[in-house]
């Protein structure tokens, strides 16, 4: 798998669809602060989107995306002079057993509005490669580049949030907000000519490529040397346009993905310390555990304790 592939795999990203929102009228809503990613679809109609503590005011259309990466409280309206309801109160009020919320708000002459929206949460801390350095909304008119595959997913996501229940719909839907997150990614690198950080870096011919030779092989005894000819770079151009681009040295990253191949390991996998060693590059499960304890404070085997009590308390 590329590297994005990689890392959304081992995050194990829940995707969530949560709601559906027809709103008529004049309306406004307030929403706290949330985990992680949140993202929605303008099916029809259009709306207008501001973060708290900043004055820029998004106007949405029909065929947009957004998605919210900091979690940051914002505001949703039809009229954003109006004062803010509980938003999360306000939706629990009308939404039915399908998640459909209908709205009617102040009659007037404001455009009727029709979204679907969800969120990602994250499971690993490697969340921090896929948010650092974005900014804090990312809007994807539906005339820019990437609109055709959103534009597709965009129609798949009205047939399955309408008020008509399908077999498998939930399913469907986790499905579809994973495509959703990759391609709304992919068309901000495509839209962004020098992307900052991790998914930027991925941009970078040889950055990209010395990224996906350790994510296609951790278990390789990778030095400096090995990654820069690789990439046809000298070591000290390696790794300053590396340090530059990700944030760390090349190995420091390496040994950073290996560390978070271990923890998804330990949390959903019965296999043994020195098998969890051999696949990630380490020479015995003593090593590895040397290294384990290094990064993560625990041992291996007090983590995967830890974690899978956590996991029966959910």
């Amino acid at each position: 798998m590329d590297p994005l592939s990689e890392v959304l795999a081992t995050l194990r990203v829940t995707s969530m669809l949560s709601t559906r929102f027809e709103g008529r009228g004049g309306w406004a809503f307030h929403f706290p602060a949330h985990e992680h990613v949140k993202f929605g679809g303008v099916l029809a109609g259009q709306f207008n989107l501001r973060l708290d503590g900043t004055d820029t005011v998004l106007t949405l259309r029909a065929g947009d995306f957004y998605m919210l990466t900091t979690g940051a409280p914002f505001c949703s309206a039809s009229d954003l002079s109006r004062t803010p309801l509980d938003g999360p109160t306000s939706y629990r009020a009308v939404r039915n057993a399908d998640g459909l919320v209908h709205w009617e708000g102040e009659p007037g002459d404001w455009p009727a509005v029709s979204l679907a929206g969800g969120r990602f949460t994250f499971e690993d801390d490697v969340v921090d490669l896929l948010l650092r350095h974005l900014p804090p909304v990312i809007h994807l008119p539906a005339c820019e580049g990437g609109a055709t595959a959103l534009g597709l997913l965009l129609g798949l996501l009205r047939d399955e949030t309408d008020d008509i229940p399908k077999p498998g719909a939930e399913v469907a839907r986790r499905s579809l907000a994973a495509l959703v997150l990759v391609n709304a990614l992919r068309a901000h690198l495509a839209a962004t000519s020098v992307p900052a950080g991790w998914l930027g870096a991925l941009t970078d011919p040889q950055i990209g490529r010395a990224l996906s030779l350790m994510h296609g092989a951790p278990a390789e005894r990778w030095t400096l040397e090995d990654l820069a000819k690789r990439v046809g770079m000298s070591r000290s151009a390696l790794a300053s346009r590396f340090r530059q681009r990700v944030g760390q040295a090349p190995l420091e990253y390496l040994k950073h993905w290996r560390m978070s191949l271990a923890r998804s390991a330990l949390r959903h996998s019965d296999d043994p310390l020195s098998r969890i060693a051999e696949r990630i590059g380490y020479g015995s499960d003593t090593a590895f555990s040397i290294a384990f304890k290094n990064s993560a404070g625990l041992s291996p085997r007090q983590f995967r304790v830890q974690a899978r009590s956590r996991a029966l308390s959910r």
